[in-house]
């Protein structure tokens, strides 16, 4: 079985007569993002700061590749901690320094390279996130998107192995949280590190989490999937249903995912056996190099509007529909058949077309949407079938069947197409 990159064992940390960690067990894997999830002060932070040695734990142990950081010497730990890099709550960047000053000063204090090669690795990562215009910028001068992008760049510029971070969409709108997150995922795949959050935007980062690891009652009561945590039975959960009612309102209307099944067992299973119903799966095609071209936050208001219109032209129908991924969105049509859900297909389309090009495809020329012109393609895929069969299975017989359904070219706001 494979070693954990990071193993937590009985891990217990109290302040004084408080116990905020009691004999926690945690396994986080290399290559993944781990999601830390649990009720406000049950410790995800605390937890977090065993990871990069700023805590030690009381009883238990902290494993870094199946070792205990307490049993290993001072330079082979000090070595294990160097690949580690965290990204704060508010980035922390100073204010009185540059972005490149920012960005430089882990490899100032942290390293012997020459200035020469320090110029070389900060200015790298700076144009990989886009900042190069930015760079001698102040903090203050950038606005919020370009300053998460700042902290990122400076937590990886020391090339980490594991990169941590502290609620990173904190006080942030529905559209910036999916926008940060999805920074999160892309350069994750582009540096490949190990991400590990902290956070409380749910179910938004269950798109992008491998693993959940659940804190209540100073204990890791869950570790699985996103999609095992669905069932998973626990008082947690009644947090976890208040921010799904929350998202709901969030997304216009947008059924999450987990009300989404819900509906689907009451409202479809309870029908007539012989009653078939339609399940349609929508996809934004290659939406990683749409983010490369217009940026997080352009797209995650494409995708909220997008979300938005889906429901209002199915719901008037008597479809319900649910964000499903990051690129995906699901709607169910109880008591018709793939003839019938073609028909309505094609009237979403015709209205799609007209609505969108006055919509989701311009922008207001940010920095977060440069002047480049993507085309925005959307793919639909329509499946039949009967209370009786599992949801999943009729989901992805319709993602199979999936084809473009339409093509539009973006523009900037005032610009003629």
């Amino acid at each position: 079985m494979e070693t954990p990159l990071i193993e937590f064992k009985n891990v217990t940390k109290r302040f004084g007569q408080l116990t905020v960690l009691d004999q926690a067990d945690a396994k986080i894997y290399e290559g993944e993002i781990t999601t830390i999830i649990g009720l406000s002060g049950s410790g995800k932070s605390v937890f977090l700061k065993h990871i990069i040695g700023l805590l030690n734990p009381e009883d238990g142990a902290v494993l870094f590749r199946g070792k205990p950081l307490d049993e290993m010497k001072k330079k082979e730990r000090d070595a294990s901690l160097a690949q580690i890099s965290y990204m704060f709550q508010d980035n922390a960047l100073f204010d009185s320094m540059t972005i490149y000053e920012n960005v430089a000063l882990p490899l100032r204090e942290t390293t012997n390279l020459s200035k020469a090669e320090i110029d070389r690795r900060v200015m790298t990562r700076i144009e990989q996130m886009e900042l190069s215009e930015a760079a001698f910028k102040y903090p203050s001068e950038l606005s919020g998107g370009m300053q998460k992008r700042a902290a990122l760049a400076r937590a990886l510029v020391t090339d980490p192995r594991i990169v941590l971070f502290d609620e990173p969409t904190t006080g942030q709108d529905p559209v910036r949280e999916n926008a940060i997150l999805s920074m999160v995922a892309e350069n994750r795949k582009k540096f490949d590190f190990t991400a590990v959050l902290v956070s409380h935007a749910i179910p938004e980062v269950y798109f992008i989490s491998n693993r959940i690891l659940a804190l209540y009652d100073r204990k890791i009561v869950f570790q699985g999937s996103p999609e095992e945590f669905e069932n998973f039975d626990h008082p947690l959960k009644n947090e976890i249903r208040n921010s799904l009612e929350e998202l709901q309102e969030k997304l216009s209307g947008l059924y999450a995912k987990r009300q989404f099944k819900v509906r689907y067992h009451t409202e479809l299973q309870s029908g007539a056996l012989q009653e078939t119903y339609a399940v349609l799966v929508f996809t934004l095609k290659d939406m990683d190099t749409f983010v490369s071209k217009l940026g997080h936050e352009a797209i995650q208001k494409i995708l909220y509007s997008m979300g938005s219109f889906i429901d209002k032209h199915f719901s008037a129908v008597g479809g319900f529909s649910a964000r499903f991924g990051a690129d995906e969105f699901v709607t169910a049509l109880p008591y018709s058949d793939v003839k019938e859900a073609g028909a309505i297909l094609d009237s979403f389309v015709e209205d799609f077309q007209g609505w969108g090009s006055r919509n989701i495809l311009s922008w207001d020329g940010t920095e977060e949407a440069p002047h480049v012109y993507p085309e925005f393609v959307v793919l639909a895929g329509i499946a039949e079938g009967k209370p009786i069969e599992r949801m999943g299975d009729v989901i992805e017989f319709a993602r199979k069947q999936q084809k473009e359904i339409c093509r539009l070219r973006c523009r900037a706001t005032g610009v003629d197409r």
